[in-house]
């Protein structure tokens, strides 16, 4: 097998042997059903009861029944949403952000086909986020906010606790959902201190299997299920439990949690010296969001002049994985629109490329990287339409 350095974790992680190993008694030891009346179903479900302790744990909820068990981030996002509307039928003004993952962004974009109305708030060249714009365009007729807790293309972390307070200060019955995709794993988070409503997570971003996430949803708050069907997480979220999966995102969440300084100092030193490597070697490279508040993991990079598509093909030949962004848009030829509004220039747009890091990434590897990125933008440079300018950039930054 060709070396492979795996660069790409803001897309996915990959699944902790630890995890793994907890999770494999339930395919066909412990394979009942948790909602079987026999023993043999009915024990499982002490190992759910544990994996909602654990999670709740995780993200600082006061109540172990304040999680629930879904498929994903996305769906976790739906229900939040949704659900929240459903409750606050009269009101018809939401607000979230101009930078949000497509599971948000797509969803509000659906919500304003059918009346609702929608404030995108902005965010500076650094990708931070204009949080005391919210003072102003909360109103008596807004249901709900819904703001990320960290970019998942540039890392910059939002200040939801500082959110929060301006929403409920504002306008109490305001319901405030946060994505926490990408924060999970890399920062503290803490729902209870930060007085978030709902907060969405997705296993596979710290190295639980896909197929699984979680949803806090604050004590007292009802939300209506997204789907109909049976009495499954309290009809939340109706469905035969998907134990193994829940198994591990519990045991991922414990772990995840005791590695936090080490993505704190370690895993950030060698994104920084992946990024100092870099600028060093290659002219045309610009880091960023340098001067944000980022998860300690993650770098966007733009490569002036040259196509985001052609650097990733390349790097893949030299068995590098990185994305141009969301791992749900990288198919697409649009540009990021969260580089748009931040208003990183169009020569750079096409050419931004996501490095993310995990605990596993071993300064090895980073040196491989280092390496190889340097020659491979140089070769592309050279098939550049641009060279009038690259050379220009070139001599203005003392190459």
């Amino acid at each position: 097998m060709e070396k492979i350095i795996y660069l790409d974790n803001n897309a996915t992680t990959k699944v902790d042997e630890r995890v793994l190993e907890k999770m494999l008694p339930f395919y066909c030891e412990q394979y009942g059903n948790p909602s079987s009346m026999h023993s043999f179903g009915g024990n499982v479900s002490k190992y759910l009861a544990h994996a909602r302790e654990q999670v709740a744990d995780f993200v600082g909820a006061q109540n172990p029944y304040e999680i629930t068990f879904t498929g994903c981030g996305t769906e976790s996002a739906n229900i939040a949403i949704r659900g929240a509307l459903e409750i606050n039928k009269t009101r018809k003004h939401i607000i979230t952000t101009k930078v949000e993952h497509p599971c948000v962004m797509n969803t509000y974009k659906w919500l304003e086909k059918r009346g609702y109305k929608v404030t995108y708030l902005d965010v500076n060249s650094e990708g931070e986020l204009l949080v005391d714009e919210l003072k102003d365009v909360i109103t008596d007729d807004t249901a709900l906010v819904s703001i990320m807790w960290a970019n998942n293309e540039t890392g910059v972390v939002f200040p939801v606790e500082k959110a929060a307070k301006i929403i409920k200060d504002k306008n109490p019955k305001t319901f405030f959902y946060v994505d926490g995709v990408q924060a999970s794993g890399k920062i503290p988070m803490d729902v209870s201190k930060a007085n978030i409503d709902m907060l969405g997570i997705s296993g596979h971003k710290f190295h639980a299997p896909k197929g699984v996430g979680a949803l806090y949803v604050k004590r007292g708050i009802l939300l209506p299920p997204l789907i109909l069907g049976g009495h499954q997480e309290r009809g939340l979220r109706p469905g035969t439990e998907n134990v193994s999966g829940i198994v591990g995102i519990g045991e991922a969440a414990q772990l995840a949690k005791s590695y936090l300084e080490d993505e704190g100092t370690r895993v950030k030193a060698l994104r920084d010296e992946l990024e100092r490597g870099i600028v060093k070697k290659v002219f045309n490279a610009k880091i960023n969001s340098t001067k944000a508040q980022r998860v300690p993991n993650t770098s966007n990079i733009s490569f002036e002049y040259i196509e985001g598509e052609l650097m990733l093909l390349h790097f893949a030949d030299a068995g590098i994985c990185a994305s141009s962004g969301s791992a749900c848009t990288s198919g697409s030829l649009e540009p990021s629109h969260v580089l748009k509004a931040m208003g990183v220039p169009f020569t750079c747009l096409h050419g931004s490329i996501r490095f993310s890091l995990s605990r596993f990434t071993t300064k090895e590897e980073i040196d491989y990287a280092l390496s190889v990125i340097p020659p491979i933008i140089e070769k592309i440079n050279g098939y550049s339409p641009y060279q009038k300018e690259l050379k220009e950039l070139k001599e203005l930054r003392n190459f």
